[in-house]
């Protein structure tokens, strides 16, 4: 049985551990006064610019840039002593499927009145089982509420609901976005079933054959047009031969307007459906309407890698400490106002994988080996739907039951030290405890998200080791500038959202600061050491969503 150690007393006993440990002779790995052992501004910013340098192509999967990346991170992995995490091998192979939807032109509705509905301008939809064709032939139309099946709110939309092979129509976010009882779920903040990627997995599992999401801009965090990049893209997914079951033939959104015409058509009024979907005891049922279309779907099978390195722990190996990023980015795409194409994204995400190597080699330089594993993961596909993590989820090197947490680093501060670091999905797991107690040291504070709506701990790679239970944690930028102060700092932040983001000016220049970077990095290090060289596990706190999981493997506490 796994010994609980509240965290209050873990500097203490892992002082005692080390002490153990060094045998008289060598030096304290946890002391703070110890000069060795810590992640540096100069080791950063040396791996965050040759990551995102033109030279690796943009990082994007199945090019050159992808070779080039997985060899800079197995030459630097070696020449700081790491071992290989999969075997022999610092890769794990990530089979994928690419698959380019060509919907129909228009989606037609029957009922009591038949209309034609505009892709597009309407709706946007796509296949993700790998068949050349799907067709959508008077398939009923379903209204499931918010398509949620959460036990621990005493939820489900789709109790005594048929939609097998039917198509289901559910809103997006959660109940509690509609309530004023900031309890009822989570209030404002989205729950994971708040996410448009569950409401899908869900819909798959209730048997039916397609799901359209009714958007709306602010539940959502983002307005139609994002949604409507999607239409008639490539998509990359993993392959799962055998399993694709697990999705619906057809997914997709429709707009507010359109749900209006919908239940208008079935005789009901939008608005009302949805505060009556947002209440307890909610009952869906069929709109009375079947819908008409088609999509053709062509498949392209291919291959990309995880890169996995360890330090083995001395003391209990087979537990271990997963530090995560992701190492893919978009590679070269349309050209900017400067005629730039390479897409080299420093912040998104080579500041992380250039934090990775920073963390590894601070542990490397204590001299000495932690009790536990320490993993340096940097996985691939994150854009692409955090393909790479989910691949890892499901073909864990170290088994879940014996990964104690995931410290996952994802856009890293590129405007310079902040009093703050933001803590996304607060309230999840006790790690947050952990990393408060850090910032404290280091005279800094937690901020809370500032857009908890939007779910943003629900949209990195860390959230793919949540869903297997294992408690994960996700830091955002601070905007408490040390130097300008907190309103520059959220202009900065503005800044590097509107005109850095995704583009090709997301790059090592001279406006990329490498010192608050280097700050965040130094509290996920110490709180990866702590956990490493201690025997506490740290558990989900009640009301996350993730509890439940991780309570049916472990022992009771």
């Amino acid at each position: 049985m796994r010994k609980r150690i509240p965290f209050w007393i873990l500097p203490l006993g892992v002082g005692i551990l080390t002490a153990c440990q060094s045998g008289g002779g060598k030096p304290d790995a946890t002391s703070e006064t110890n000069a060795a052992g810590t992640v540096t501004e100069e080791s950063y910013r040396t791996y965050v610019t040759a990551l995102a340098s033109d030279d690796l192509e943009g990082r994007k999967p199945f090019t050159t840039g992808e070779k080039k990346t997985l060899h800079y991170l197995e030459e630097q992995a070696k020449a700081l002593g790491l071992e290989p995490g999969n075997g022999n091998s610092f890769l794990q192979e990530v089979p994928m499927v690419e698959i380019t939807s060509n919907p129909a032109p228009s989606m037609t509705v029957k009922g009591k009145q038949s209309f034609e509905l505009k892709g597009l301008e309407d709706y946007v939809i796509w296949a993700r089982r790998p068949e050349e064709n799907v067709t959508i032939k008077d398939s009923e139309l379903v209204f499931a509420g918010f398509g949620i099946v959460a036990p621990e709110y005493k939820w489900n939309d789709y109790a005594g609901l048929d939609v097998k092979d039917k198509v289901v129509v559910v809103i997006v976010s959660d109940p509690g976005f509609y309530s004023s009882d900031t309890t009822f779920f989570k209030g404002k903040t989205m729950t994971y079933y708040g996410r448009w990627t569950y409401k899908l997995e869900e819909a798959a599992r209730q048997g039916a054959k397609g799901c359209l999401i009714v958007h709306a801009t602010e539940p959502a965090g983002y307005g139609f047009q994002v949604v409507q990049n999607n239409w008639k893209t490539s998509k990359f997914y993993l392959a799962s031969a055998g399993k694709e079951d697990y999705h619906c033939a057809m997914e997709g959104w429709i707009t507010t307007p359109v749900a209006q015409k919908l239940f208008a058509a079935a005789g009901k009024n939008y608005e009302t459906e949805l505060q009556r979907a947002a209440k307890p005891g909610f009952k869906g049922s069929s709109l009375g309407l079947t819908v008409s279309t088609a999509l053709q779907a062509k498949v392209k099978r291919d291959k990309s890698y995880n890169f996995i390195a360890k330090i083995t722990g001395s003391k209990r190996p087979d537990e271990a400490i997963v530090y995560s990023a992701h190492w893919d980015h978009l590679g070269i795409g349309k050209k900017d106002e400067q005629n730039d194409s390479i897409y080299n994204g420093a912040a998104d995400n080579a500041s992380g994988t250039a934090g990775l190597l920073a963390v590894a080699k601070a542990f490397k330089s204590q001299g000495q080996a932690p009790d536990r594993t320490v993993v340096f993961l940097s996985v691939t596909a994150e854009e692409q739907g955090l393909l790479g993590s989910a691949y890892y989820a499901e073909n864990p090197v170290f088994k879940k039951e014996k990964t104690v947490a995931n410290l996952n680093m994802d856009m890293l501060n590129p405007y310079g030290a902040t009093k703050d670091i933001v803590l996304i999905g607060m309230g999840q797991s006790e790690l947050e405890e952990l990393l408060a107690e850090e910032a404290q040291k280091a005279g800094r504070y937690i901020a809370r998200d500032p857009n908890p709506e939007a779910g943003l701990y629900y949209r990195s790679d860390h959230f793919n080791f949540a869903k297997t239970g294992i408690p994960a944690l996700f830091t955002g930028m601070g905007t408490d500038h040390i130097k300008l102060g907190k309103a520059e700092g959220e202009k900065l932040l503005e800044s590097f959202t509107a005109n850095r983001y995704h583009k090709p000016s997301d790059e090592v220049n001279e406006a990329f600061k490498t010192d608050g970077a280097t700050a965040d990095l130094q509290l996920l290090y110490q709180m990866g050491k702590r956990l490493a060289f201690s025997n506490a596990w740290p558990h989900w706190k009640t009301g996350s969503e993730f509890k439940a999981i991780r309570d049916q493997y472990l022992p009771k506490q």
